[in-house]
């Protein structure tokens, strides 16, 4: 038996030896004692205070595979190749794996040598996994993002909602719930769901004194964005909510010489992803223009500033997304740039990607007839997309038909992939079945079996670009003729530059128009409602923007934070202030806009500058170089 002094030294020297740290961060050491003595615990900690290492560092103390039920595939990836990358044994199921690679997974963990196993909600009540689940050892459960479990949360999944049954079947396994963002009404609902008992709890504050929120109403924001980089030499994010106005910013300010910018979107492939991310990661000054693909795991301690180039959805979103910077403490910045237009405009886009009850209906009846696919029939293989064709045939906005297909896969309904990644090959037939094949489809098929291992026994994923380097053979020809052995049935081929989808649970049209159709009404109202409680923090110039997020998670007694825009902008009317020395000294350097002294000042309120700009000139100090720049006379 080892002491607790041993145990404590033990801790300590995991810490360091797999994670590089000496110490541990607010509150992680005293959840990591609870989850180790086998108590249920409940974390409410903000983004950046390292819930992760809550749960993986005591699943390597404790016997036993921890199993972590997390919301997002991209998550669970990116969490597994980080602990994989640190020498840490830990593996996720997904519906894109085939029965050979989750086999494979399920017998390691038999065996004890993985330590954590990340899944889906969904997985739990999956037939296989819970045969397989009983024969492995498990050390706790830890539910992340735990705020799906709510109707109220902003990430609803109804899936999250299997954890309390599969509570019951293993009353022994302890149970540790995260989230950073959840409102009291969330975390109540949280304790009755998961069902638990006496929980320990962790709750922090949601104030970030060394984070600045600076909210400006603008109307050029590729020009205050290159404003803010100009005078910035550190490294920063900033949000934008498209792919296409993602690329487009970053080459505004590469043809602006700004080379330390570069962009980052789900429509990346995953090497591209990798590369940017990592040269993000190491750097110093580097920023990435990204849309909400690019987030979530990160561990980056010196990021600067935050810049919302658009709106966040939700409170919650948005309060994550900031907590984004600051992480070691140091003073940073939260941009949230704006117009009215743009307010109205993304009412209508939400309203756009809304589809009715006969609208939702009609996309899924598509997919199972476009497929062949009967009530109650659950076919086995992954079918090419033509996600084109669902708008011809529906006459529907591209907008909701991506909403309902993304529902039915967060819903385990469907697999759906329309990321950019490998293509996957098996050949349907024996080997020695080969040679009765007319001799092109035979010779192409021995080709393939020689470049590619494997898919005689099972599906492999591949790269058509590696197979053309070998055999000299263009891509389109390589995919050409793999889709004609696919249609006369030989191999089984999934083209990975295309949309596919796999559907995961048997048709069922009474679900589809009762449960499914409520439950996704249900996450577009709470989008809505979620999305005017945003928009009054954007607009309200009344409020300490600081203690409106802190009133929305329930902190009703803060303090005004004395830093955001709204604070600075109270006090200059209650006092005033004489800064003309200070700009005095900006336009001895050079000639300056009041945007470019406004940032040079502390991003100090342009109207106070204005007015300080006005007493100048009356005085013979200042001129106008032109109708935005001013200089010293």
């Amino acid at each position: 038996m080892i002491s607790q002094h041993e145990f404590q030294e033990l801790k300590f020297r995991t810490l360091k030896y797999f994670w590089g740290y000496d110490q541990f961060r607010d509150s992680q050491e005293a959840v990591i004692d609870s989850v180790i003595n086998e108590k249920d615990t409940l974390v409410l900690l903000p983004t950046g205070a390292g819930k992760s290492l809550c749960y993986q560092l005591p699943a390597l103390l404790k016997e036993g595979t921890c199993l972590i039920v997390s919301p997002l595939l991209a998550l669970m990836k990116d969490q597994v190749q980080q602990l994989k990358s640190r020498g840490i044994e830990a593996e996720y199921l997904s519906s894109e794996l085939d029965e050979y690679d989750a086999e494979t997974i399920y017998d390691r963990c038999k065996e004890g040598l993985t330590k954590m196993l990340y899944i889906s909600p969904e997985r739990l009540t999956n037939k296989q996994f819970l045969q397989h689940i009983d024969e492995i050892q498990l050390s706790f459960i830890a539910v992340d993002e735990a705020h799906c479990i709510s109707e109220w949360g902003q990430d609803f999944r109804p899936s999250y909602q299997n954890i309390k049954n599969f509570r019951l079947s293993h009353p022994n396994v302890p149970c540790l719930a995260l989230t950073a963002t959840a409102t009291p009404k969330v975390l109540e609902e949280i304790k009755l769901k998961l069902d638990l008992k006496n929980p320990v709890l962790f709750q922090k504050s949601f104030k970030r004194d060394n984070i600045r929120i600076l909210s400006e109403e603008v109307s050029d924001k590729f020009q205050r964005v290159y404003d803010i980089l100009k005078f910035t030499g550190e490294s920063g994010i900033v949000y934008v909510r498209t792919r296409k106005e993602a690329e487009q910013l970053s080459e505004y300010l590469r043809n602006k010489q700004m080379d330390h910018v570069d962009f980052f979107h789900a429509g990346l492939t995953t090497k591209e992803k990798n590369t940017r991310q990592t040269a993000w990661n190491n750097s110093s000054r580097n920023v990435l223009i990204s849309t909400n693909a690019f987030g979530m795991g990160i561990d980056k301690d010196n990021v600067r500033f935050v810049i919302h180039y658009a709106p966040a959805p939700s409170i919650e979103n948005y309060y994550q997304e900031i907590g984004r910077a600051g992480r070691d403490g140091g003073k940073s910045f939260a941009f949230l740039l704006w117009d009215k237009q743009e307010l109205l405009n993304f009412d209508q886009i939400l309203k756009n990607q809304t589809p009715g009850k006969t609208e939702f209906l009609s996309i899924i009846t598509y997919l199972y007839s476009i497929f062949q696919v009967a009530e109650f029939e659950l076919p086995e293989k992954v079918f090419q997309l033509n996600i084109p064709g669902i708008q011809n045939f529906t006459r529907l906005s591209l907008a909701k038909i991506k909403n309902v297909l993304t529902f039915l896969h967060n819903q385990e309904i469907i697999y759906f992939n329309e990321l950019k990644s490998l293509s996957s090959l098996q050949l349907l037939m024996q080997a020695h079945e080969i040679d009765q094949l007319p001799y092109q489809d035979a010779y192409f098929i021995e080709l393939m079996l020689r470049t590619v291992s494997g898919i005689t026994t099972h599906k492999v994923m591949f790269s058509e670009q590696q197979v053309s380097n070998k055999i000299g053979v263009s891509i389109p020809l390589i995919k050409e003729r793999l889709k004609e052995l696919r249609q006369k049935g030989y191999v089984e081929y999934i083209d990975g530059s295309q949309a596919s989808i796999k559907f995961l649970k048997p048709r069922d049209e009474r679900l589809n128009k009762s449960v499914y159709w409520k439950i996704f009404e249900h996450i577009q109202k709470n989008k809505i409602q979620k999305w005017e409680e945003m928009k009054f923090f954007i607009e309200d110039r009344q409020y300490c923007k600081m203690r409106l997020i802190l009133a929305y998670f329930g902190e009703k007694k803060s303090k005004h934070c004395g830093q955001c825009s709204v604070c600075e902008k109270n006090r200059q009317s209650v006092f005033g202030k004489n800064i003309s020395d200070q700009i005095i000294r900006v336009l001895t350097e050079k000639a300056a806009t009041i945007e470019e002294i406004s940032i040079q000042l502390s991003y100090h309120p342009k109207e106070d500058i204005l007015e300080n700009l006005i007493f100048l000139l009356d005085s013979g100090k200042v001129k106008m170089l032109n109708f935005r720049t001013y200089m010293l006379a």
